[in-house]
Parts: C-alpha cells; structure tokens; sequence
C-alpha cells in the first residue's frame, strides 16, 4: 500500500523556518499502531492525518511516541494541503477532533485556526520548574500545559532547561513567554515527555497563553513570536472562548510511503 505524504513548514513564509509537519491524507483510518509507526519515522513533533467526513474532516495528530488531543500547526499545514496541492477550494475547512470542532479560514495565503481557548490556572511554581530553569519565574499556571511567565525576553531566548526534569510534570509540556521587545510576547515550548525537546512554533499553546495575556494587558489582539532555533511568527486574537491563530505556510517536499503487507 502507498500513502501520499506532505511535509509542510507552518508558520513560516519559506522553508527552512517555522515549525515543519508531516500531512497523511487518508481515504480510510489505518489502525492506531500504524499511524503511530508512520509519525515515528517521520520523526517531526508531528504528523497529522485526515479522512474526508463528506461536510468536512476528521484529524489526529501523532508524535513521534504519543497521539495529542491538539495540535495548532499540524491543521494549519493540512489545510494548506487541502488548498495549495489538493486544489480544494473552499475557504474555510472544518474539522472534527479529540478536542471538538475546529475551523482553518483561508484569505489568499494567511491561514487562520479557530480553536476552544484555555483558560489557565494559577499555581504554585513546581519545585521542578524551580531546579529546571536558571532563572525564577514570575508566576506560573495550569491548563493543558504549564505556563511559566518571566520577566523579559531575554529569559526566554536564553533558556537552557533540564528535559529530563520537564519531562517528570503531569501536564503535555512546558511553555514560557514573556513580554517581547519587538512582539507583544515572545514564547518557547519544551515537551519532553511526548518525544518533542523543544517544538519550533506551537499553534495549540496559544489557546493558554492568548487568555491569560488577555487578562493581563485588557486586549485582544497580539502579534507573537515564538524564538525558537527556527523561529515563527504569529497574529492572534481572542473572540468570546475561541482564540484565533493566523500564520502563513509553505511546502518543503511531498512523496510516496510504502506500507508493508504485514500491516
């Protein structure tokens, strides 16, 4: 059996930037063992892949060692699959997921995710953020992920922290932001303990991180990178509880995978 495979870079103007996705399209779910198999070799933070339900798409997403509830630029990646290279012309995409309905709007070549916002929690600052960061933190809160808020972006960029104590939190990952010098914040974002160190531009953390910075600031709307190696940028807005993420994307190669009859 062969499956077409996409890999697209998310959030990104031009290759080699952004956060890099593999796209399955499927005519059919393969069995969970298989999907699994396949993000591993392709070994990027994620491969997502979809299945048309007749009024949209249904997705999941894969790391290389754990299926996610959610994940922002593995949709952001199929729906410029669906537009660019699958000639589908609609300019919205709805999709069906572990975390309920979700929308990609397309406006020529800017992409923008509708998704449910989180609103985080806050915590104590886990004694395991304490000796995994150099720096203390200024606050801490709970959603999906952690947040740890810092001071200024130069914490954020010269982060160093202990995967292996990250990697011992109950929650997917770890993100941190601050207020940014030329954005309105800056992030990163760590998971260690689903098979990412450090994930390049992270679509779904924003659905925390967009909410708390809200209530922070009394605005809506902010422009984030996210300073990663590879780096992206990102427009994003709060409407009501969904958050909507906008970002550009680009194609980097596609081909042919080979499944063996054993499967």
């Amino acid at each position: 059996m062969e499956l077409s495979l996409y890999q697209i870079d998310a959030f990104a103007r031009r290759p080699f930037n952004g956060n890099p996705a593999a796209v399955c399209p499927l005519k059919m779910w393969l069995p969970d063992q298989l999907m699994q198999a396949i993000a591993a070799e392709n070994n990027l933070s994620e491969t997502a892949f979809f299945v048309s339900t007749g009024k949209g798409y249904h997705i999941r997403w894969f790391t290389p060692t754990a299926e996610v509830r959610l994940c922002g630029h593995a949709t952001l990646a199929t729906a410029f699959v669906l537009a660019e290279i699958l000639d589908e012309t609609a300019t919205c995409f709805n999709f069906a997921s572990l975390s309920g309905p979700l929308s990609v709007y397309r406006d020529d070549n800017l992409y923008t995710l509708d998704f449910p916002a989180q609103l985080p929690i806050p915590c104590p600052t886990p004694q395991i953020i304490v000796e995994a960061f150099s720096e203390q933190p200024r606050c801490c809160l709970a959603a999906e992920d952690l947040l740890v808020i810092f001071t200024s972006e130069a914490q954020v960029a010269g982060a160093a922290p202990d995967l292996v104590l990250l990697k011992k939190l109950d929650q997917r990952g770890v993100a941190i932001a601050a207020p940014g010098e030329q954005a309105d914040f800056v992030t990163r974002f760590f998971a260690p303990g689903i098979g990412i160190p450090e994930d390049p531009v992270t679509g779904s953390i924003y659905t925390q991180l967009v909410p708390y910075w809200a209530s922070e600031t009394g605005r809506c709307n902010f422009n984030v990178s996210q300073i990663s190696a590879r780096g992206g940028e990102l427009q994003c807005r709060l409407v009501g509880p969904r958050v909507r993420i906008s970002g550009y994307a680009c194609k980097y190669a596609e081909g042919k995978i080979t499944i063996p009859n054993s499967y």
